[in-house]
């Protein structure tokens, strides 16, 4: 069973090229003439750890290809995946153009029965637009699945292969079953595939990101408290993370949610509600909370230089929204790098990953450094923004001796407050 995935972003070339690791005959399509020779070349447009690798070894064994021709790789294929990205409009809602733009496409070149499968992330509804922009061009059978992703960025490939769950949305057994099929090889230690209605399945990949976005910016919240009240935060969160029915993930206080989907796939599930007369009360403080955290940490810094950075010199360690990806897609190193250099300082940043990515965001108004030990050279303060793990065990005699004065805030509570304290360094982190 040939698959065919219109897409090469982030799903789509994840989904590809794992469904290839499978032993699927797969064509991946984009119509970016650009992305395509790169990535016949062997060019892997984005940094996801082990995807590099698979691309390369899946194509040189034959299974995985990348066209242009949209029509080629519908026409060979029984299942055409849709996996374009869902940008937030102007208005919070998600915008469907590409996806619909893809629909027409795939009815206007089909040759027989196909099997449309919506993997890109889109409202409740969409997979009846999907339905009615194919039939608008063909008089081909077909059956459209909701078919949604819970991709980390970072750790893709593992959340591809092992996945927790598996959702099918479809009202047809049948189709339902050559879905499973094509997932049975990664659900071999028995994770469930779910097979549900197509409201509910599109629903279920909104449910989930709201939910644990709604964690992060209650633990923000909480660690706010903490600071006030003596408290740290370290210690309620494993307090209340042994707890079953609330579980140790997500519940690590730093500068709140970023990249590309939290912020986007909150703000669709609040416009999805508003379209349909539900005030979503709860996920609007979620947001506020998001945004605000951002800015308690920026006052941090600025309290301790007095309200005044004008000539100090900031190093920042860490760019992208998270650790082990290039994404700088609502990083909060975007929001706190702008407000410090609006305030007069100077930034050196470095990151192993994302600088290349932050280049565009800020020219040449950052200094970006080969190294992390290079951009604390002469600073005031070593901010850490992103935990990657090269930032988790630095020779700390190192970065004292560099730093101008011995100062760290720390974004993501990588270290152990005493420890620092001993070691000579005003130490600013959350909620201790």
């Amino acid at each position: 069973m040939e698959v065919c995935v219109v897409g090469t972003g982030y799903v789509g070339l994840v989904a590809g090229t794992c469904f290839a690791d499978s032993g699927r005959d797969v064509v991946c399509v984009d119509k970016d003439a650009a992305k395509i020779e790169a990535l016949n070349a062997g060019k892997v447009p984005i940094y996801e750890p082990g995807l590099a690798e698979l691309v390369a070894r899946n194509r040189a064994e034959g299974r995985l290809t990348f066209t242009t021709d949209l029509a080629a790789g519908v026409q060979k294929s029984k299942l055409v995946f849709i996996a374009v990205g869902t940008p937030q409009g102007d208005d919070g809602r998600a915008d469907k153009r590409f996806v619909l733009e893809v629909a027409r496409g795939i009815g206007r070149t089909m040759n027989g029965y196909k099997i449309i499968v919506d993997k890109s992330t889109v409202p409740v509804g969409t997979a009846e637009e999907v339905r009615a922009a194919v039939r608008s061009e063909t008089s081909h059978p077909f059956d459209v699945v909701s078919n949604p992703e819970f991709l980390k960025e970072g750790d893709a490939i593992q959340d591809f292969m092992k996945p927790d769950r598996v959702v099918i949305g479809t009202d047809k057994p049948e189709v339902a079953e050559v879905i499973k099929e094509l997932y049975a090889p990664f659900v071999r230690t028995d994770k469930p595939i779910l097979v549900m209605d197509i409201p509910s399945a599109e629903m279920t990949k909104y449910a989930a990101n709201a939910l644990l976005a709604t964690k992060i910016s209650f633990m923000n919240e909480i660690a706010r408290v903490c600071e006030r009240v003596g408290a740290d935060v370290t210690a309620v969160r494993k307090g209340i993370g042994s707890d079953s029915r609330i579980g140790p993930h997500f519940l690590f206080p730093g500068l709140g949610y970023g990249g590309s989907c939290f912020p986007k796939d909150v703000q669709a599930v609040i416009r999805t509600g508003a379209d349909h007369g539900v005030e979503m009360e709860i996920l609007d403080a979620v947001e506020r909370v998001n945004q605000s955290q951002r800015q308690h940490f920026i006052d941090k810094v600025m309290r301790h230089f007095g309200n005044d950075l004008s000539g100090r010199t900031l190093a920042v360690w860490g760019l992208s929204f998270k650790p082990r990806t290039d994404d700088m897609r609502m990083a909060p190193s975007v929001t706190i790098i702008e407000a410090f250099l609006q305030a007069g300082a100077i930034v050196r940043a470095h990151d192993p990953e994302a600088m290349p990515e932050a280049k565009r965001f800020f020219g040449d108004r950052v200094v970006f450094c080969d190294t992390n030990y290079a951009a604390i050279e002469g600073a005031d303060a070593v901010v850490i923004v992103t935990e990657w793990n090269e930032f988790r065990r630095p020779d700390f005699e190192r970065v004292r001796a560099s730093l101008k004065q011995p100062v760290i805030f720390d974004g993501r509570n990588l270290y152990n407050k005493d420890e620092m304290q001993a070691l000579g360094f005003s130490y600013h982190s959350i909620g201790r």
